[in-house]
């Protein structure tokens, strides 16, 4: 199993094949417009121009679990994280992270990955999993660690 064996649809409604990141190294990040972490936003930017030419993706997941920081429909989420803070990397469309409807990526990165004691819940908005090229889960990172704390992380593996 993989962790790019799933499909998502992006924010204009289409399914998307996560196997076609395939070969490349993924930032996998759910989202909010209104959360304290939200200036992330440029920082995973600044990641996705960084290293995308090196085969980096950064994937967004918009998430209203926590606090109804995401309220906002497709077309919203767009327009803010473009007008804000230049998003070009995909955005999905909004998904739960927890719970009995938590999409089955995520179902599939918390077991993968546990959090804190071994907590597969996820705690909050700019929870960040990096996967590797042959889709494996590398590593699970705290909402507080900032997308610029990913980098030498990034950078070991894109160097095997």
């Amino acid at each position: 199993m993989s962790a790019l064996a799933f499909s998502a649809d992006n924010l204009q409604g289409q399914t998307v094949d996560l196997q076609q990141y395939a070969g490349k190294l993924v930032l996998i990040v759910n989202t909010a417009s209104n959360c304290g972490f939200t200036p992330q936003y440029k920082g995973l930017e600044a990641i996705y121009q960084q290293f995308r030419d090196q085969g980096v993706e950064v994937l967004a997941f918009p998430c209203n679990q926590f606090g109804h920081q995401e309220p906002g429909a497709a077309d919203e989420i767009a327009s803010f994280c473009e007008k804000n803070y230049g998003v070009t990397f995909p955005l999905f469309a909004k998904i739960d992270v927890n719970g009995k409807n938590a999409h089955p990526l995520y179902q599939y990165l918390k077991h993968q990955a546990p959090g804190l004691l071994g907590s597969e819940a996820i705690k909050w908005n700019f929870t960040k999993f990096l996967i590797r090229q042959d889709g494996s889960v590398y590593k699970r990172y705290a909402p507080q660690t900032t997308p610029a704390e990913l980098i030498s992380d990034i950078q070991s593996l894109l160097s095997l």
